[in-house]
């Protein structure tokens, strides 16, 4: 999708319906500088605001990711082909996530390693116990909410595939949580067929990541 012919569109149906970037900013709940970043191209509407902004501007979705009004005749090409674009999109913003996901344990445990060995030396240098303690609990207490703020991630970004049914889905935090896990592949209950089996994490709705 070009992000800059789809930001002129925006302004262009805005000045249409007399909006302001402020106003249409105020209906939809969010900053005129976010307005200002589509217009521009530097990014693009969420897609949870996507069918409120369409319905200011009096346009369709599909005329929206295509930047352009749709005629009749080509509109369920171009559904077909936004569709696909959202998707792939999707798919690299959860590969991003998951990569995000790796570098935050590394960083975690590094800073928990490290407040153990500062601990460490400063009690050999005569330090209280008390601080050796506080610094190590410090260190665990990051360590904790960042493993928490990755599983959140884990969690949201992608699917798990049931390997019973193959039927792929996002489960609640709660469940992935506590279920038993061998890296990013956790023992779950299928929603759908009911069986428990190890479920493989994938970014891809149509097939298992290889």
């Amino acid at each position: 999708m070009d992000q800059v012919k789809i930001g002129r569109f925006i302004a262009e149906k805005r000045r249409e319906q007399g909006l302001t970037q402020m106003q249409l900013a105020e209906a939809l709940g969010i900053t005129d500088r976010a307005v200002s970043k589509w217009e521009t191209g530097r990014s693009l509407p969420d897609a949870s605001i996507m069918l409120d902004l369409c319905k200011l501007l009096k346009i369709t979705v599909n005329d929206l990711l295509n930047g352009e009004v749709i005629s009749m005749e080509r509109y369920n090409e171009t559904m077909e082909k936004n569709l696909l674009e959202m998707v792939k999109q999707k798919e690299e913003k959860d590969r991003q996530l998951l990569r995000m996901e790796v570098v935050i344990g590394i960083v975690s445990l590094a800073f928990l390693f490290a407040m153990i060995a500062v601990g460490a030396v400063m009690k050999k240098l005569g330090q209280p116990t008390w601080v050796f303690i506080l610094l190590v609990g410090i260190g665990f207490l990051q360590f904790l909410v960042c493993m928490l703020f990755g599983l959140r991630i884990e969690q949201t970004a992608g699917y798990y595939e049931c390997a019973k049914c193959g039927n792929k889905y996002v489960p609640e935090y709660g469940r992935v949580f506590f279920a038993m896990h061998m890296g990013r592949t956790r023992y779950m209950k299928c929603p759908k067929c009911g069986k428990m089996s190890w479920q493989k994490k994938t970014v891809n709705i149509e097939k298992t990541e290889a």
